[in-house]
């Protein structure tokens, strides 16, 4: 498994932006496909986004879709999430989460490491 620490997060007013990042540890993190997920007080966990390990197949959340974008970048073992045009809804503790199966995967079962999640607070 490959260790996962989010940065990046923070307080900002709708309309605003973030760009979250994502560093892996271990030297497989080219194999792994991506994923965002985040999880709002007393809601579930729920998919944002994700990037193929080649950065080929990406997905979003219809949520997000045209707002968020995530992007990659193997030599560095980083994942990123570039958020625009933030909305209070956005609120929410940010994971990420590696795929040995380096699919972009929908689902939260499909990953095998998680980070510890960053907070992202977006103001009216």
């Amino acid at each position: 498994q490959v260790q996962l620490v989010e940065s990046g997060g923070g307080l900002v007013q709708a309309g605003g932006s973030l760009r979250l990042s994502c560093a892996a540890s271990g030297p497989t993190f080219s194999r792994y496909g991506m994923g965002w997920f985040r999880q709002a007080p007393e809601k579930e966990r729920e998919f944002v986004a994700a990037i193929s390990w080649s950065g080929i197949t990406i997905t979003y959340a219809d949520s997000v879709k045209g707002r968020f974008t995530i992007s990659r970048d193997n030599a560095k073992n980083t994942v990123y999430l570039q958020m625009n045009s933030l909305k209070p809804e956005d609120t929410a503790v940010y994971y990420c989460a590696g795929d040995l199966s380096g699919r972009a995967e929908y689902g939260s079962r499909k990953y095998d490491s998680w980070g510890q999640g960053t907070q992202v607070t977006v103001s009216s």
